[in-house]
């Protein structure tokens, strides 16, 4: 007991430590979101004015070469019958077909200009959203971290024995966040997404438009055009990965079963999936724990297994929900794991899958070896407790 009340001393020092670190850089860190906000609402102004003046100008494109076509056929009139107009009418022709080229050909060059400059902004506009993406997730870990350090320690000695409390609140926070990730999803795709489809078509209005040389103009437009569909793609799989929407529309098995298919795709992996069982009325934290351990599943075999075949048995029982990932990759040592179980980043991600599990009160295991593949075994029980 003697030894536990210096270890509870000794983490209370470091506690203190860790907030005066915390509270020195929150401010600043304040600062970056609240700039990086003022900054993505300035470009997105800036980005819209831009926008305004792209079609304003194309309209004037449009209609000065109108006006270009007639002032031709009446300079041509005038040429094959110059006989029949006064010197000062010929003059006069020549001198509106001229200011009409040259007018032309500023309106062109502004447009091209507004095309570079609307380029540029959504280059550094996506780059704000990217850091204003980074400052919040930083600023949520600090009040987390700031929840736990200011605490009592004394009331943390005693959250720690009541490890029901615990799973709870874990599970509290692990709901916080993935309904965090919904909203952030969901503002994505009303927002960016739409507004890049509306892109594409103007600027196929726009191809549409230009006549005078037509080659360039056509080139630049399809280069256009490539650069927002790739940039709408990019938009899509971030909406995704926050969280799948069709986890609340189809259900956990389609939704893994299109994950499933894209990996087997992607990664040219044989994937066999199997199910057993109804999946009637699963709790949302379930369904989504369970798809987040599939993900990070075969984001580890991506990444360090090398495996040609995966077999993924998910078993539905009265009372509990088995899920077995099996893989024929290179393996890895248990042992290994388990002392690198201290390294946030250590383990291949498999740390924070044991931690998953362990917060719906399931049981995770691992079967491993050099050469051997790897098993993993998966046990979630299908009721939680009361109030998650």
């Amino acid at each position: 007991m003697a030894n536990y009340r210096v270890d509870i001393a000794n983490l209370d020092k470091v506690i203190k430590r860790t907030i005066e670190a915390i509270n020195s850089s929150k401010t600043e860190l304040y600062e970056i979101a609240e700039e990086a906000r003022d900054e993505c609402k300035r470009l997105e102004e800036e980005l819209e004015e831009i926008k305004k003046l792209i079609w304003e100008t194309a309209e004037s494109i449009e209609f000065l070469e109108m006006k270009l076509k007639e002032s031709k056929k009446h300079l041509m009139l005038v040429s094959k019958f110059y006989d029949k107009y006064s010197e000062e009418e010929i003059k006069r022709s020549y001198e509106d077909a001229d200011g009409l080229r040259v007018e032309l050909a500023i309106k062109r060059e502004q447009e091209r200009y507004y095309i570079r400059r609307r380029n540029e902004i959504e280059v550094r506009l996506k780059g704000a959203f990217r850091t204003v993406e980074k400052a919040d997730n930083l600023i949520s870990q600090l009040g987390v971290s700031m929840g736990y350090l200011t605490g009592d320690l004394q009331d943390v000695s005693i959250k720690l024995e009541d490890m029901h409390q615990m799973q709870l609140l874990g599970i509290r926070i692990l709901k916080a966040q993935e309904e965090e990730r919904q909203r952030v999803a969901r503002e994505i795709h009303d927002g960016p997404a739409q507004s890049m489809s509306n892109i594409v078509l103007k600027a196929e209005i726009c191809e549409r438009l230009v006549d005078s040389d037509p080659d360039k103009a056509k080139d630049e437009l399809r280069l256009l055009k490539a650069v927002v569909r790739d940039t709408l793609q990019d938009v899509r799989k971030i909406i995704y990965n926050l969280r799948p929407m069709s986890l609340d529309d189809l259900g956990l098995i389609p939704t893994l079963q299109r994950y499933i298919t894209t990996y087997r795709e992607e990664s040219q992996t044989q994937v066999i999936f199997k199910t057993r069982g109804e999946c009637n009325q699963l709790k949302p934290v379930v369904a989504l724990t369970v798809f987040r351990l599939v993900q990070e599943a075969f984001n580890n075999i991506k990444k360090h297994a090398n495996a040609k075949k995966v077999i993924i048995n998910l078993e539905f029982l009265k009372n509990e929900l088995k899920l077995h990932i099996n893989d024929d990759g290179i393996g890895f040592d248990i042992n290994a794991l388990k002392e690198s179980s201290t390294d946030i980043n250590g383990g291949f991600g498999l740390i924070s899958m044991k931690e998953r599990v362990e917060l719906l009160n399931g049981k995770f295991k691992i079967d491993s070896a050099v050469n051997k593949g790897t098993k993993i075994y998966i046990t979630v029980p299908l009721v939680p407790e009361e109030g998650v």
